[in-house]
Formats: C-alpha cells, sequence, structure tokens
C-alpha cells in the first residue's frame, strides 16, 4: 500500500509568528485605509471596513489550500490583509476599480457572480489584488510576499453578503429543500433589483442636475451683464465672471420627466414650450414644495427673456408656496436691482441670508444693492462677509475699486 505524504504546517510555530506580526499588520492596514480614503474620490461617498485575518482563519485557509512551497516560514494568503470599499451606487464599484488600477500594481481583479446565468442569484463583489507599496512597509516586520486584497461591493451586496455568511457558511446545516432555496434566491434578486433601480435615479438626477446648472449659467450670465453695466464705469472692466456660474425623449407623464423636460427646453432657448411644460406642472396642482420649485424655474425663463416683471410674479409665488426657499429671495433680490429697486432687494437679499448666512454670492449681491443706494459703509461690510466665505479675489477686486472711488467722489 502506498501512501501520499500531505504537508502539515505547525500551528504553534505558525501562531508565534504571527503573533509577532500582528501589531505590524495592523499599522500596515491603517496606512492603507487612510491612503485608500484620500484617493477614492468618486460621485458618491463610500464606507470602508478593514480587518487583519485571525490567526484561526488563516490557519484554517492554509490547510484548504496549501502553499506552493511549504518550505516558506510563515506562508500568506492573499486576503490576510483586507479593505472592503461598501459604494452606494453601482456606477461607483468601476469608479473605485478604476482608482485603484491607477494607484497600485494590481495582481488580478476578479468579479465574484459575474459568470452567473440569468436565473442565478448569489454573492457578488469585485476581488482586488494588490501589492503594498514599499513605502508602505517602512519600520514594519512583515512576512515576505505579503500582498493585499480590496473587495468593492455595494451597500445591498454587502448587506446580502453578511446575512448570507450568517445564514449558511457559519452553520454546517445549510438549506436544500426547494422551497427555502428559492426564497433566498427571491431577496438576492430583489436587493439586486433594488440596486439597478437606485442607480436609475441616480442617473435621472444626475442628468436633471447637468440642466440644471445649464440653466443657472445663463441667469447669472444675464445678472452679470447687469453687475458689469454698474461696476464698468468705476473699474474699467470690461467682463465680470461670475462667481456663481462657476458652480454648478421619454413620456411626458410624471412630474420629474416633465420638469427634465422643461429645463432641457429651457437651457436650449425654447422658452415657449419650456413656459408651457412649467405651467403644465402647476395646473396639476402640485404640493407647496414642488410648486416653489416649479414657480422659481418659470421665473427664471421670463427672466432669460429679460420679463423681469413676469420674473418677480414667479419668484413671490414661489415664496407665497416655500417661504423658506432661501434661492426665490435671491433671485426676486436680483430682479429687484435690475427694476432700480435696490432697497427692496436688500430686504429680500437679507431674509435669504437670515435663512442661509452662508452665501457668499448673496452677500456681494446686496453689497452692490448698498453700493447703488450709496451706502458705502455696508457695502463694505457685506463684502468683507462675503470674501470670508469664500467670494473669487476678482470679484473682491472690482467692488473694492468701485467703492473707493465713489468714496472718493464724495
Amino acid at each position: 500500500m502506498s501512501f501520499t505524504n500531505v504537508w502539515i504546517p505547525d500551528k504553534q510555530a505558525l501562531k508565534e509568528q504571527y503573533l509577532d506580526y500582528s501589531a505590524h499588520f495592523t499599522v500596515l492596514l491603517k496606512r492603507l485605509e487612510d491612503h485608500l480614503r484620500s484617493i477614492v474620490k468618486v460621485s458618491a461617498l463610500p464606507s470602508y471596513k478593514t480587518r487583519v485575518k485571525s490567526f484561526d482563519s488563516y490557519y484554517s485557509k492554509l490547510l484548504k489550500f496549501p502553499p506552493i512551497d511549504p518550505l516558506i516560514d510563515f506562508p500568506v494568503t492573499t486576503d490576510l490583509i483586507g479593505i472592503r470599499v461598501i459604494c452606494p451606487f453601482l456606477q461607483n464599484l468601476d469608479e473605485v476599480e478604476k482608482l485603484l488600477i491607477k494607484n497600485f500594481s494590481i495582481i488580478e481583479v476578479e468579479r465574484k457572480g459575474a459568470n452567473r446565468t440569468f436565473y442565478e442569484f448569489g454573492y457578488e463583489s469585485t476581488h482586488v489584488l494588490a501589492v503594498i507599496p514599499e513605502s508602505f512597509k517602512v519600520g514594519l516586520l512583515l512576512p515576505r510576499d505579503l500582498i493585499f486584497e480590496v473587495q468593492i461591493r455595494t451597500i445591498l451586496q454587502d448587506a446580502w453578503a453578511e446575512v448570507e455568511h450568517e445564514l449558511i457558511y457559519k452553520f454546517e446545516f445549510s438549506p436544500f429543500d426547494f422551497p427555502l432555496k428559492r426564497k433566498f434566491a427571491s431577496i438576492n434578486a430583489s436587493l439586486n433589483l433594488a440596486d439597478i433601480l437606485f442607480q436609475e435615479v441616480r442617473d435621472a438626477q444626475n442628468s436633471l442636475n447637468t440642466e440644471l446648472d445649464k440653466r443657472r449659467e445663463q441667469f447669472y450670465s444675464r445678472a452679470d451683464d447687469f453687475t458689469n453695466e454698474i461696476l464698468g464705469s468705476y473699474t474699467g472692466a470690461s467682463e465680470v465672471q461670475s462667481m456663481e456660474s462657476s458652480r454648478h425623449g421619454s413620456s411626458l407623464e410624471t412630474i420629474d420627466s416633465i420638469i427634465f423636460h422643461a429645463i432641457r427646453a429651457h437651457n436650449r432657448g425654447d422658452f415657449e414650450t419650456a413656459e408651457a411644460l412649467y405651467t403644465k406642472i402647476l395646473n396639476q396642482k402640485p404640493n407647496k414644495l414642488v410648486a416653489s420649485i416649479v414657480y422659481k424655474h418659470r421665473g427664471m425663463a421670463f427672466f432669460a427673456q429679460g420679463d423681469y416683471e413676469g420674473a418677480y410674479q414667479d419668484f413671490s409665488l414661489s415664496l407665497t408656496e416655500n417661504p423658506k426657499n432661501f434661492h426665490s429671495y435671491y433671485y426676486a433680490g436680483i430682479v429687484l436691482m435690475m427694476l432700480d429697486r435696490n432697497t427692496e432687494a436688500i430686504t429680500l437679499f437679507t431674509r435669504s441670508l437670515e435663512i442661509n448666512g452662508y452665501q457668499p454670492h448673496v452677500y456681494f449681491r446686496r453689497a452692490l444693492a448698498y453700493f447703488q443706494e450709496d451706502q458705502l459703509g455696508n457695502a463694505s461690510h457685506d463684502l468683507d462677509n462675503a470674501v470670508a466665505l469664500g467670494l473669487p479675489a476678482r470679484e473682491e477686486k472690482k467692488l473694492r475699486t468701485a467703492i473707493a472711488k465713489k468714496i472718493d467722489m464724495v
């Protein structure tokens, strides 16, 4: 009878070495986590889970997957050092993976569950094995050939993995009967569908925000032309670039879809269509919060066409529906300035700042209104507040110069 020799690692010797390395593993893991937090800048903020594999788990894995070279003093496993990056949306998985590939030397990328057929459900996760940069090892005692693993999952994928681990892998008995298996599959399918739906909602929001940014740029562009008329004679400036503007075909059945198409029409200058769609929403008698937003949008469409009275009326209606809409106070104040009603504009800018005091552009516009009314002390004070909150230097310089020249003329 012949016997095959099986390598069995010396558990006590390995445990002693593991304990020697343990504190160093912890320091290394913290360095890696801090670095990941600094480089992983994606469209939605992820969370992190980290762990150094316990000795018992490490030893069990060695028994399942013996090292190729049994003569190594302390054979490492690929997941001895592990970091999990948990993302809100599916699109973030690809974003994080690309950042890892850009910043580390990658050994392997494995997408768990990617090969299942359309009727199979189960654990899904992206596992990235990476080389530990030498700079992270400085001052540490570490085994040879140590690498680290990053798991990338959505919140729902992580929830499923945790529950599946508790209900199946931690117990000797697993559900084998068909009805129970079907329940597990149904739960996982629901989570997969929820991930897809969350991403679709996110995509729709991103599309809408892009259109909103374009529309804001149009609004601020007209307001900036007016500002240039005020300051040009004092500063000799040919152009004033707004700090505000540097910020940021489906069926028309829902308010969301109607407003999206209205804003797109607004952005391409089709104001007749935009106004009709905004009015269509208002005719549906939406709740006060929605009505306030739509009146604000329609007011911006009137403003873009130079209809300042119509714009002011809609901004006022927006505030009637929602008196806490600080944006509408601000927009109405700009319109009043263009109608040479600076005292009323100052009142509305003040109301906006009472609701949200962290608006440098509102302080700037109120300073401009004070300037127009020859209240130069108040104008300087508001300009100081705007600068403290981040007003660009070019904006400050133009108005500061204009205030100084006006004082000299008194």
